[in-house]
């Protein structure tokens, strides 16, 4: 190839570049851009990942909810949540515990603050998340109360198994639905 046909394409390769069309035309027609500039709500799609069991899919929609809402009580609640599913104690603990920070009246924070105490077995503490959780729904919320319930009975004695609910703890998050949690033996 000589010099002439080297520049010649050159400046075809340019002139291309100066384009207006491609991927932002001025026709109003473009490419998909990435996920993030669509307007779907990391948070709704966490929350139907996590009522899907898929936990680590989860973790990454509430992560993009963080990128959209910010770091909030809901979304750091959220993450805390997943990251218990995942087995990922520590971090969900850290987690909802800056979420109880941010918003100490959050029931389904401190619910979930002591279903992760619990499976780390400090049951002292958890009876109290649980009982902030309490306090902050007004004894509304029914899994609140069992969960309570039988982190009591855990201090009392560690080795207790509700008959019947094979010592099952509940998670709660903000909307609706709820997750299980089931005690380690």
């Amino acid at each position: 190839m000589n010099a002439k046909n080297l520049v010649l394409i050159m400046a075809i390769a340019m002139l291309a570049a100066c384009n207006t069309g491609g991927l932002n035309r001025s026709d109003g027609t473009y490419a998909p851009g990435v996920a993030g500039e669509m307007d779907i709500d990391g948070l709704l799609v966490g929350h139907r990942l996590m009522a899907a069991g898929e936990y680590e899919l989860a973790l990454k929609a509430y992560i993009r909810g963080a990128a959209q809402h910010g770091i909030n009580v809901d979304t750091l609640s959220a993450m805390g949540s997943a990251n218990l599913k995942l087995g990922r104690l520590w971090q969900a603990e850290k987690l909802l515990r800056q979420a109880v920070d941010e918003d100490p009246e959050f029931p389904p924070a401190w619910n979930n603050l002591g279903v992760t105490l619990v499976e780390m077995g400090n049951y002292p503490e958890a009876v109290e998340a649980f009982r902030r959780a309490f306090a902050a729904d007004n004894g509304n919320s029914d899994q609140i109360r069992d969960n309570l319930r039988l982190a009591l009975a855990k201090v009392e004695d560690p080795a207790y198994a509700a008959p019947n609910e094979n010592g099952t703890f509940q998670l709660v998050r903000r909307g609706a639905g709820d997750y299980l949690i089931l005690t380690t033996p």
